[in-house]
């Protein structure tokens, strides 16, 4: 009888195990603001914090000044063009663009345009528009499109230096304005970010 007994418990032990085992991740939810360096590669923590950066030192440089001395009625008009990810890590640029963009426009000094894939589709929204679907009086109009001024673009660059189970990880975003008139570039900014990562504790 206690040998059935003790087989019976050694059979459900064996049962609760491999359920807990089949049982999902455990998953958190936290507030998106809070800072979570998880791995120590780039993040979104890092994407805000550099498009902040970047944008602030750019929309506090002179040429905006320059700008609105000889334009007193109109805000410059910007759009982000290619930013390169020249970093080991592979890094989704379109979010950092993002970011960017945000910036430029919540700051109200600079007027944003769309970019070159936004407005191709754009366009073809207008041309269908005009293709006698859509009544006459909502169909929006043709050769009204604000050209921009100035493109902001650049790169994303890393430094690695590497010892035992210590690594030092070296961000620099480097971002540049051009003047789309001249060809003229009339900023040159850049943010660093430099975290220390003890790989012992990473699950790489």
């Amino acid at each position: 009888m206690n040998k059935r007994i003790a087989l019976a418990f050694v059979l459900i032990l064996s049962a609760a195990t491999a359920w807990a085992g089949c049982a999902g991740p455990r998953v958190e939810r936290i507030s998106p603001d809070r800072v979570t360096d998880i791995s120590g590669r780039w993040n979104d923590t890092d994407s805000q914090q550099v498009a902040r950066a970047v944008v602030g030192d750019c929309l506090a440089q002179p040429w905006l000044d320059e700008w609105k001395r000889a334009n007193p009625d109109r805000r410059p008009v910007v759009i982000v063009g290619a930013i390169i990810n020249k970093s080991h890590e592979h890094i989704n640029v379109q979010t950092f663009m993002k970011d960017i963009e945000r910036a430029l426009i919540n700051s109200q000094k600079v007027r944003f345009v769309s970019s070159r894939e936004e407005r191709g589709e754009l366009r073809r929204e207008r041309s269908d528009q005009h293709e006698g679907w859509t009544a006459e009086e909502t169909r929006a109009g043709v050769g009204q499109e604000i050209g921009a001024n100035f493109m902001m673009k650049g790169s994303l660059n890393t430094i690695v230096d590497e010892l035992e189970s210590s690594k030092a990880v070296f961000y620099q975003a480097n971002i540049e304005l051009h003047d789309l008139t001249t060809n003229e570039i009339v900023w040159l900014g850049e943010h660093k970010i430099k975290k220390i990562i003890d790989k012992d504790s990473v699950k790489w």
